[in-house]
């Protein structure tokens, strides 16, 4: 049963894809948490939707729905920041206003697509079935360079998101830190949300990285960790669904949840 997975080529796929998704997922949302910015990644992750059915559409590409759509919602988010303490505030307000409005377009082109249901759900909840060789180097591609932004930012972003005074008094640009992460955020759920789907994008997302922060503070070992996490659920979610025929979103998120209450419970009982 285990070798029939990988017995046809849209299954390879599958596992290259969830594979590279769920390690970008795991490094991009370790900072998505320890910045508490997981409404803002929900919301990328949500006008990814609108995206990928103005996409389907206009008959191109629904990959690029996903990427364009929300690196144009990340700059809105940017634009919309303020300083001081009135920041978190204007930003929770132009957040949610861009997703309320992302979601009511998203369900009217849908509506002018005449889309089918199946399309739809893999839009909303993913699907591993349409995953194609060239969508597999095009994730590549984005996933290296997700890494390597990652790679160029991490240690003054880490500095940024534990104590914001003190390193901008050092020097540190936050605000071009911040500006940039939310662009990276953007390309993250938009290639993870062709695996899970725009509405399940937190399972890889967010849940594996908060999982980690319980088993250990230190950024290192954590970022480690919840990679080793987001890999093993995508594994067993893609595992469950070509077997029990259910949409790869809810069994990625299933596991990835299972899991994170059971580190949850047993943290609390060796305290």
């Amino acid at each position: 049963m285990i070798l029939d997975l990988f017995a046809y080529q849209f299954m390879v796929n599958a596992f290259i894809a969830g594979t590279i998704a769920a390690v970008i997922a795991a490094v991009v949302g370790w900072y998505v948490v320890l910045r508490r910015e997981t409404f803002a990644a929900h919301t990328l992750a949500l006008i990814g939707f609108p995206g990928a059915a103005a996409a389907a559409l206009f008959g191109w590409p629904v990959a690029l729905g996903y990427f364009v759509v929300p690196g144009l919602g990340a700059l809105a988010m940017v634009a919309g920041r303020g300083r001081g303490e009135a920041r978190a505030g204007v930003e929770t307000a132009t957040v949610g206003t861009i997703q309320a409005l992302a979601l009511a377009i998203g369900y009217l082109l849908v509506t002018l697509s005449h889309a089918n249901l199946s399309a739809a759900q893999a839009m909303l909840f993913g699907s591993f079935l349409g995953i194609t060789s060239t969508q597999v180097v095009v994730l590549t591609a984005v996933g290296v360079g997700i890494l390597v932004a990652m790679s160029c930012i991490a240690r003054p972003l880490f500095f940024a998101s534990v104590d914001a005074d003190v390193a901008e008094a050092r020097g540190v640009p936050s605000r071009a830190l911040a500006a940039a992460f939310l662009l990276i955020v953007a390309a993250t759920v938009a290639a993870v949300s062709q695996i899970t789907g725009a509405l399940l994008v937190f399972a890889l997302l967010v849940i594996p990285a908060a999982t980690a922060q319980r088993l250990t503070a230190r950024p290192g070992r954590g970022v480690a960790i919840a990679v080793v996490i987001a890999v093993a659920v995508t594994w067993a979610g893609l595992a469950t669904s070509y077997v029990a025929d259910v949409p790869i979103g809810f069994t990625v998120t299933s596991y990835a949840f299972a899991l994170f209450v059971l580190v949850r419970a047993l943290s609390r009982l060796a305290r």
